[in-house]
């Protein structure tokens, strides 16, 4: 069994998992880009694929995670998820998708590479399932990290193979939300993804804002605590650099010097 999640987060939650019921028992593979942000165009071709990496080069600069981008190849991922599936006509997929736009365009971009495994793929949609936390009290997740390990056998019993139908309309799917290209993409529920502006965000960062300077971090985890739909922080600080030439915000300290050395504050005009 092959078990695909979609932040290192998740992987964690569920290794502690499978430590505790052996019929989990298989490799964990984590899809490790966020397929909610970000140039979608021509993304099956090389030269798309390559424009995305390059908009996340450029959105990594000067970041705490520089690093980062090399450690993320999800196309060489699949293929050897398929290279496995070809040399083992008894292994399966189990696919966990939680109830965010992080999960599910993950599962769209992935799905519309499997077809060729129909039988083989399973899915686990967490969306609507109330789940224990740890004092007790129902909530429904909205990231299987916050899932308690033992309550796994619950969500384990979501399990459902992928009908043929379902690889056609959500590769159509996903080919519709490439075509589209749009810089953010949100969940409305279930499966329903739909396209938003690149200023989606931006009222959640000028909220944050005062009329006096303030630490970046300080900002960035402000946002983070109180935005409804959630998106990273390498996203915010690439509007924040937009929303500073659009002069909505001001900047002082040396960008290259990394984000500690940055602070923000509302615009006031001269």
């Amino acid at each position: 069994m092959i078990h695909i999640v979609f932040e290192q987060a998740n992987v964690d939650t569920l290794q502690k998992a499978i430590d505790l019921d052996e019929t989990l028992q298989g490799t964990i593979v984590e899809i490790k880009d966020d397929y909610a942000v970000g140039p979608l165009h021509q993304l099956a071709t090389t030269e798309g694929y390559q424009q995305r990496r390059d908009w996340w080069q450029n959105l990594l600069s000067n970041s705490p995670y520089t690093e980062q981008l090399a450690m993320v190849d999800d196309k060489l991922t699949v293929h050897n998820l398929l290279k496995t599936l070809d040399e083992n006509e008894d292994e399966h997929v189990w696919i966990w998708v939680a109830q965010n736009q992080h999960d599910v365009c993950g599962y769209y971009w992935l799905m519309s590479q499997l077809k060729n495994y129909y039988g083989r793929v399973h899915v686990l949609f967490l969306n609507n399932l109330p789940f224990i936390n740890e004092k007790g009290l129902i909530f429904y997740p909205t990231h299987l990290s916050e899932i308690q390990s033992k309550e796994f056998l619950k969500a384990k019993k979501l399990v459902r193979e992928i009908t043929l139908s379902e690889f056609e309309v959500d590769a159509d799917e996903w080919k519709k939300h490439c075509n589209e290209n749009a810089m953010i993409r949100v969940l409305e529920g279930g499966k329903k993804i739909i396209a938003k502006e690149a200023n989606y965000f931006d009222k959640d960062i000028l909220a944050a804002l005062t009329n006096d300077f303030q630490k970046l971090n300080k900002v960035l985890n402000n946002i983070l605590s109180k935005m409804k739909v959630q998106t990273g922080d390498v996203f915010l600080v690439y509007r924040i650099n937009e929303l500073i030439a659009e002069q909505k915000i001001m900047f002082q300290g040396n960008w290259e010097k990394g984000w500690k050395e940055i602070e923000l504050k509302n615009f006031v005009a001269s």
